[in-house]
C-alpha cells in the first residue's frame, strides 16, 4: 500500500521507523500516518487488514462487555437498573461459558470471514489507503448502514422464529431468557454467518456502486454495531440510556422483551419495523393490539 506522497521502503524497517517515514507527508494526520505505517510494516494488505479488523473486533467486544460483567457482579449497586430484576444475575459459570463459546465462534467462523474481507474489498472497490474519509461522508454512510442492516435483521430474525429455523439455528441464542452483555454474539455458527452478512454487505454493495467507501468507515460501522448489540443485550436500562434521547431507538428495554417473551421486537437497532408490522412484544405490544403475550 502506498500513499500519494510515500512509497514503502525496500529494506525492512521497524514500525517506529515507518512512522517517521510517514511523517514526511505533511498532508497526513497522525492517525493516517500510523495507518500507513501499519500497512507498510506488514507489507501484505490482506494480512494487515485482517489483523486490524480482528483485533478491533475483539477489543471492542470484550472491552464493552466488561462494564456489564462488573455491573452483574455488584447487584446491590446496579440491581435497581436491571430490567428483569426478579431474576438472579448471571453466575461466573454463565459468563465463562459465554466467553469460551464466543471465542470459539470468533476464531472458527468470524476470523476466516475477516481474512476474506480484504479480497472482497478489492473486488467491490473499497478504499483503504490514506487519506481517511470526510466525517460528513462517514457519518452519512454509517447511518445508511444502520438503516439497511436493521431492515435485513428484522426480516431474517423474524424468519428464524419459524419453528424449523428456530430449532435448528436460533434456539442457542435464546438459551438465556434474561440476557447479559456477553450473550450478544452467543449464537449458532449459521446465525453468526447470516447476521454477519447484514453487517458487511451494505458497505461492499455501496462501495461497488459508488467507489467511495473507505475501510475506516467500515471499522467505525462495525464498532458501533457491536456496541449497539452488546448494550441491547446488557439487561440494564439507565436514565441516560440512548433510547430515552431517541424514541425510535431499540435499546436494552426493547430487546429484553424479545428474550423474555420469545416473540416480537425482531429489529436490531430501531423500533419502527416492529411497530409497522405489528410485532411489538410484551405489555406494550398487547396494549397496541399486536399480540396476546403481554
Amino acid at each position: 500500500m502506498a500513499s500519494a506522497n510515500l512509497t514503502i521502503p525496500s529494506q525492512p524497517m521497524s514500525y517506529t521507523e515507518l512512522v517517521h517515514v510517514a511523517q514526511q507527508d505533511l498532508s497526513l494526520s497522525l492517525p493516517e500516518q500510523l495507518w500507513w505505517a501499519h500497512y507498510a510494516f506488514w507489507n501484505n494488505d490482506i494480512l494487515a487488514t485482517g489483523i486490524i479488523t480482528f483485533l478491533a473486533h475483539e477489543v471492542i467486544y470484550f472491552g464493552r462487555c466488561l462494564p456489564w460483567i462488573i455491573a452483574d457482579s455488584l447487584p446491590n449497586v446496579f440491581r435497581r437498573f436491571k430490567i428483569q430484576d426478579q431474576k438472579p444475575p448471571p453466575t461466573v459459570h454463565d459468563q465463562w461459558t459465554c466467553v469460551k463459546y464466543i471465542l470459539l465462534i470468533h476464531f472458527v467462523i468470524e476470523l476466516p470471514l475477516i481474512v476474506l474481507f480484504h479480497p472482497m474489498m478489492d473486488m467491490c472497490g473499497l478504499q483503504y489507503t490514506p487519506p481517511f474519509p470526510r466525517l460528513s461522508l462517514l457519518s452519512a454512510q454509517v447511518a445508511l448502514f444502520f438503516i439497511v442492516e436493521d431492515t435485513y435483521h428484522y426480516w431474517l430474525h423474524r424468519a428464524m422464529h419459524w419453528g424449523p429455523l428456530y430449532r435448528s439455528i436460533h434456539r442457542i441464542h435464546h438459551q438465556y431468557a434474561a440476557p447479559f452483555g456477553l450473550t450478544a454474539e452467543y449464537a449458532s455458527p449459521w446465525e453468526t454467518f447470516l447476521l454477519g452478512l447484514g453487517t458487511i454487505c451494505p458497505p461492499l454493495v455501496l462501495g461497488y456502486f459508488t467507489g467511495d467507501v473507505h475501510l475506516v468507515t467500515v471499522l467505525v460501522w462495525m464498532a458501533l454495531r457491536q456496541l449497539q448489540a452488546i448494550d441491547s443485550h446488557s439487561g440494564y436500562d439507565f436514565p441516560w440510556s440512548l433510547r430515552r434521547l431517541m424514541p425510535f431507538w431499540g435499546g436494552s428495554d426493547w430487546h429484553d422483551d424479545h428474550h423474555r417473551y420469545f416473540w416480537g421486537n425482531y429489529s436490531s437497532s430501531f423500533r419502527y419495523w416492529d411497530i409497522l408490522m405489528g410485532t411489538v412484544a410484551g405489555p406494550r405490544g398487547k396494549a397496541m393490539g399486536h399480540n396476546p403475550r403481554g
